[in-house]
């Protein structure tokens, strides 16, 4: 009898603990996880941003255009015929909605610093996530060893 009280025991332990894992995954490794990759893809879109940027620069200067007409959007996909009457010179977003104007080899300059920045910023939220994911993998093989699951075989 005794004995089936101490199992009874420590199956309700094991339990609680099973669920305060499932519960530190649910609530705060998976969400860090998902933030992590949203603020990575976000740096992504700003990679490719500049990345566009520096091609649309190496073009005017490879092709010597001093002016242009484009088209503009203007909101809504509304979009405005704009004639640049001198292109040598342009603004480029810096960031909390400032604009900087650059000559092309000063953009290019600038466009190269923020993407070296950029690609640290990728790097360490790349390793952010991969951290979360290992703390994700070791939590399920600490539940998976209190409830005495054999391990699954890599093949």
């Amino acid at each position: 009898m005794i004995l089936s009280c101490n199992r009874i025991a420590m199956d309700t332990i094991k339990q609680e603990k099973v669920r305060r894992f499932e519960e530190f995954i649910d609530r705060r490794l998976k969400p860090d996880l998902v933030h992590a990759i949203a603020e990575r893809d976000k740096v992504f879109e700003q990679q490719k941003i500049f990345s566009d940027l520096r091609s649309n620069i190496e073009n005017l200067e490879k092709n010597n255009v001093t002016n242009l007409k484009t088209l503009v959007n203007i909101g809504s996909e509304v979009y405005l015929q704009a004639d640049v009457p001198d292109t040598t010179r342009i603004f480029v977003d810096v960031g909390l909605g400032f604009h900087v104007e650059f000559t092309w080899s000063e953009a290019l300059n600038y466009i190269s610093a923020r993407e070296e920045k950029l690609a640290r910023q990728i790097e360490e939220y790349t390793r952010l996530i991969a951290s979360i994911k290992a703390q994700i993998k070791m939590v399920c093989e600490g539940i998976r060893e209190l409830l005495q699951i054999p391990p699954e075989r890599a093949y």
